[in-house]
């Protein structure tokens, strides 16, 4: 086995001027590049706290599990109970669909519900067609954030609702996000929605509730460009929250604020704005590689292929500040050749190593895009010939 080193990029990277900082009165602040999971802003970031109806968002990811598995079809139809009725004393201050007992709806109109009105009733409807019962359904949700990295949230109901269980840190709602913009890239688009009026009422004064209630809460969405998701919250005792992600001049950043104390969800808005172009404005992200994306070909020893394909499973990416001189940037790719088969689909065969000026800054895994299987005894016995007679 022979160790590579495998020099894949050298980067000069020009400098700009540094934008003002940020600050906000909220109780948490959290800020990321979506490329390189870089932190650019924490205040509070791991602090549980109640995440009002930004713990939709964890509702929703179960559900777009059930469809991306071909479980539920976007036309499928969900059916109201009695707790899901608007009559529900639950929902009387509460943000909703305005559904009755035994009204159907469609998949994807529950799901515009949740995002564009943050309907409660709607999220009730969703957990009782998915696990019979809304506590069975915190059950799902509890599972599905363990499995993605949320190794401290809890979930109390599937609204947001103010329930003890209902605990969620900023940091663990920008992993969500992430996993959400990630996983579901057909379902994504549906947060930049900006308007959605439900027009299937049984009551009048439903019709008349319907009329008046169709914007997005998310005023995000009409305050900046690029700006396409993803769910705001608040409570009297919580204040206003939001979970945010804008992708300007092809880079993304993700964004939270919870426990912000201003006038409306206009005044979070603008609050996140500063969040998000504090991070646009003041650092820059260089992407090398992307998930998926071939990186080298590695030689397989006793392989029926060649070579190997050697990928990433996360994005090769930095952000450094735009202020600062970002030059003798190198990425290697660190191996040893041949590999002896058999390769298993998604095994480590090296690392991707960053450094700067010398001194690695980041490792990613390098692993193997395909399988290779190893060649037959009788076809080793020949390659050992092969070798020993000087042939390749």
């Amino acid at each position: 086995m022979i160790k590579k080193f495998l020099v894949l990029f050298l980067c000069l990277l020009s400098s700009a001027v540094n934008a003002a900082g940020f600050n906000t009165n909220a109780k948490s602040a959290y800020l990321i590049d979506y490329d390189s999971n870089k932190e650019l802003f924490a205040k509070n970031a791991d602090v549980l706290m109640p995440p009002s109806s930004m713990l939709k968002l964890m509702t929703l990811t179960v559900l777009f599990d059930a469809i991306k598995s071909g479980e539920l079809k976007m036309d499928d139809s969900i059916t109201a109970s009695d707790k899901a009725d608007f009559k529900n004393p639950l929902w009387y201050s509460a943000s909703k669909m305005c559904l009755t007992p035994g009204q159907k709806i469609s998949v994807k109109d529950a799901i515009l519900g949740i995002i564009v009105l943050s309907a409660g009733d709607a999220t009730v409807a969703v957990a009782e067609k998915m696990a019979g019962d809304e506590s069975k359904f915190t059950e799902l949700m509890q599972k599905k954030a363990r499995s993605i990295g949320m190794s401290q949230s809890t979930f109390g109901n599937a609204s947001g609702l103010p329930n003890d269980n209902n605990l969620m840190t900023s940091k663990e709602l920008a992993i969500l996000a992430k996993y959400i913009i990630t996983t579901y890239p057909d379902i994504y688009p549906m947060f930049a929605t900006k308007r959605f009026e439900f027009t299937d009422t049984k009551t009048d004064w439903c019709a008349d509730w319907a009329r008046t209630h169709t914007m997005n809460y998310n005023k995000l969405l009409f305050l900046m460009s690029g700006a396409d998701g993803l769910k705001t919250g608040h409570t009297e005792d919580g204040g206003y929250g939001m979970v945010a992600s804008a992708k300007v001049g092809g880079r993304r950043l993700i964004g939270i604020i919870n426990g912000f104390r201003g006038k409306g969800h206009d005044a979070l808005a603008e609050e996140m704005k500063k969040l998000l172009n504090y991070g646009f404005q003041t650092t820059q992200t260089k992407v090398f590689y992307r998930a998926g994306d071939i990186v080298t070909k590695i030689p397989v020893w006793y392989g029926r292929y060649p070579t190997v394909d050697a990928t990433v499973e996360e994005n090769v990416a930095i952000t450094l500040p735009k202020d600062s001189s970002l030059k003798n940037i190198r990425v290697l790719a660190r191996f040893e050749e041949p590999i002896s088969a058999p390769v298993k689909q998604g095994q480590q065969i090296g690392e991707i190593i960053i450094e700067q000026n010398g001194d690695s800054i980041k490792r990613i895994p390098l692993v193997a895009k395909n399988k290779v299987r190893q060649i037959m005894f009788f076809g080793r016995i020949f390659k050992h010939i092969s070798v020993l007679l000087g042939k390749k």
